[in-house]
């Protein structure tokens, strides 16, 4: 695979601090609220953009 570009570094390390921010505040919505689905459905959400997360660091490899 061919080296990123700056531009492209730039865009992954936006698009890891994204995904950073929406794991903490899907947890934060999750610990917020008394509503077990809901709670469930956030923690879902947060577990998915964790994964998008680890996603996109292997690119970083």
């Amino acid at each position: 695979m061919e080296p990123l570009t700056v531009k492209e570094l730039a865009a992954l390390e936006s698009q890891l601090e994204l995904e950073q921010l929406l794991v903490y505040k899907c947890r934060e919505a999750a610990e917020a609220t008394t509503d077990q689905q809901l709670r469930g459905q956030f923690r879902s959400y947060a577990q998915q953009h964790k994964i998008n997360y680890m996603t996109l660091l292997q690119f970083l490899e």
